[in-house]
């Protein structure tokens, strides 16, 4: 009889293996706002502009946000608010997105242009009130970030240099020092209400707003027999003839072929067609919507966080982002096809205060 006993541990694995089928999926939108209420204050989800940082001391250094491949300086993607209710220690928790804006460092399938940060903080803390912000101009000079922080003039990060002629301007690194006296800073250095220009290398701002998906499992049955169908058209057709003519191919393996290449990139256009304007999908601890077969990771490619426990899928990037951010140069241009973020599991305290987290980077099969 013992054997056949379940025991706790298995009833609660069980519980949370339904736990996260049942969870619904959160997708993000584009909205306009006003910049002042996407400030560090107000734990805003957003895209672009300058980071709103949500532990208000010990944010990255200028070396932390440099690329991989050419070592410049990132400029900040997108950050999203994702509290854990259960854990008190992340009642603020906050995930954010750096990139770096040359195409040049931009390769297939490859993360080396990007990185991600965690930072978290309990409900009371030495930065903000205890009670849900008031929406307000008084609120925000009161929780001005500039209390804690000298942050670059050009990109909001950490700036630990300063203009060595008015020492009024604040720089994270020697290229942001020269952008800025590019764009103004040259002719007004000095003055009281000195101010420089900076839209050509921050990203777009914008309000990245969350609703829940509405999806039928049914429809998705439906669509899958649908393309079946269209699929043993295809094979009886003259396309499919001469194709296998050319290719010396035998029938099962153009068909194997076919479901390789097909089946996940319909699967993604299919889930998505209800609301194509998503660019971000929350999931967190279940799993990615791929848009391709190939370069899905395997056990063993996502790295434990270094606290010891495995990273979980926590929320992936759309590349219908990429129409909002202006990255493109002549011919070239960043792209993706889906960012995906994997986050510690226990979501740990151990570490710096802004913990690195990984992004794997899935491109279309047919990226060049």
């Amino acid at each position: 009889m013992a054997e056949n006993t379940i025991s706790d541990n298995e009833i609660k694995e069980d519980f949370c293996d339904q736990a996260i089928k049942c969870q619904l999926v959160e997708l993000g939108f584009i909205e306009h706002s006003e910049s002042s209420y996407l400030s560090s204050c107000f734990f805003p989800s957003k895209i672009g502009g300058k980071p709103a940082w949500l532990s208000l001391t010990d944010i990255p250094s200028s070396s932390m946000l440099r690329c991989n491949v050419c070592n410049e300086p990132f400029v900040f993607l997108q950050q999203v608010y994702a509290p854990l209710n259960e854990k008190e220690s992340a009642f603020h928790r906050m995930i954010f997105i750096f990139v770096c804006k040359n195409p040049k460092c931009c390769s297939k399938n490859s993360n080396l242009n990007f990185k991600v940060f965690r930072c978290q903080l309990p409900r009371k803390n030495k930065f903000y009130d205890y009670d849900p912000p008031n929406e307000t101009k008084e609120n925000l000079k009161k929780w001005s970030v500039d209390k804690f922080l000298i942050l670059c003039d050009v990109c909001g990060c950490l700036g630990d240099k300063r203009c060595g002629r008015c020492h009024k301007k604040n720089y994270c690194s020697k290229e942001h020092q020269i952008l800025d006296w590019k764009s103004g800073h040259r002719e007004h250095c000095g003055l009281q209400n000195s101010c420089s220009n900076h839209t050509n290398f921050l990203l777009p701002e914008f309000e990245l707003v969350m609703e829940h998906e509405k999806y039928s499992e049914e429809k998705e049955e439906k669509t899958e027999s649908q393309k079946l169908e269209e699929y043993q058209k295809f094979l009886t057709s003259p396309k499919a003839d001469d194709l296998v003519k050319d290719s010396k191919l035998f029938e099962s393996e153009l068909e194997a072929l076919a479901l390789k290449s097909d089946k996940m990139y319909n699967k993604f256009k299919k889930r998505i067609a209800n609301e194509p304007e998503q660019v971000l999908r929350y999931h967190r601890g279940g799993q990615p919507l791929w848009i391709s077969s190939e370069n899905i990771p395997k056990a063993g490619d996502i790295p434990f966080c270094p606290c010891g426990v495995p990273r979980q899928f926590e929320f992936q990037v759309m590349p219908q982002l990429l129409n909002y951010l202006n990255m493109d140069e002549l011919e070239d241009s960043v792209d993706w096809g889906t960012l995906v973020v994997y986050t510690c599991s226990v979501s740990c305290e151990e570490g710096p205060v802004y913990h690195p987290e990984f992004l794997w980077k899935q491109d279309f099969s047919n990226y060049e």
